[in-house]
């Protein structure tokens, strides 16, 4: 039987978090790690209730550092190493295809597949003392989860560029400069701040934050009038919903809106 290593518990009303516990692997990311993140999302997702998922590491040193390099290491033909590749990209486009609202809860290192899981979700917010980086130059190979993509959307390309053929590390200051994280906060603040956004979104209506979602991902990749028609699209449907109906009529009444997804 294969250890634990993940575990999904609800930390608030339709707040959700999920923590990779191989702290003394510093949370490398192995098959089963990735077998147990993907089924802790499945739950989560099965949670009619659940709003906003947070994924975190174990411990202080590490959000995720990285994939697991003694399993990397025994990897001796390139059909193992694809289909290794492509089971990290299948996992973390499911997060950016989910309908909850992601946020990394980043409160160390989030090197190599580290930073590709937390730039998969939707908002990171790290530590100051985390440091984030594509290290895999080092090992003589490149990112395969999705980091040459994602990095280079986040902070273009030439910055990613550089972070991936130099290697090196950026502090978390930094990386909010360059627009790869959104909130920097002391690190015995992490999760309260984390807690804090995760209320404000979970109280809004999930099927708007659900179009919202998917229409600004679908943005990179969608012609503007192709994209202009999805939206005008989605807000016609929302508009019509009863969440929809309930959120304009309690702003008449200068009431709460209670949402209940339909």
């Amino acid at each position: 039987m294969n250890d634990v290593w993940v575990s999904l518990e609800q930390v608030e009303p339709g707040v959700q978090r999920l923590r990779i516990e191989r702290e003394r692997a510093l949370n490398a990311l192995n098959a089963d790690v990735l077998d147990q993140i993907e089924a802790a999302l499945d739950r989560a997702e099965a949670d009619p209730a659940s709003r906003v998922l947070i994924v975190t590491g174990q411990g202080t040193k590490a959000f995720v550092a990285g994939a697991d390099i003694e399993a990397i290491s025994r990897v001796d033909n390139e059909a193992a190493a694809l289909a290794f590749a492509e089971r990290g990209q299948r996992l973390f486009r499911r997060f950016e295809e989910s309908a909850l609202i992601t946020m990394a809860a980043i409160n160390g290192y989030a090197l190599g597949g580290g930073l590709e899981l937390a730039m998969a979700l939707d908002f990171r917010i790290a530590a100051q003392t985390a440091r984030l980086g594509q290290p895999e130059i080092n090992l003589g190979i490149i990112p395969g989860f999705g980091g040459t993509q994602r990095l280079s959307r986040l902070v273009g390309p030439g910055q990613a560029l550089w972070m991936i053929s130099s290697g090196e590390p950026v502090t978390a200051e930094e990386a909010k400069a360059l627009g790869l994280v959104d909130v920097v906060v002391p690190a015995d603040a992490l999760m309260e701040e984390c807690l804090r956004h995760a209320r404000t979104l979970a109280a809004k209506a999930p099927l708007a934050l659900a179009a919202a979602k998917r229409l600004v991902l679908g943005s990179r990749d969608w012609p503007l009038e192709n994209g202009l028609h999805r939206e005008a699209e989605a807000f016609s449907q929302l508009a019509v919903s009863a969440d929809g109906r309930e959120g304009t009529q309690a702003f008449l009444e200068k009431r709460a809106a209670k949402f209940q997804g339909r």
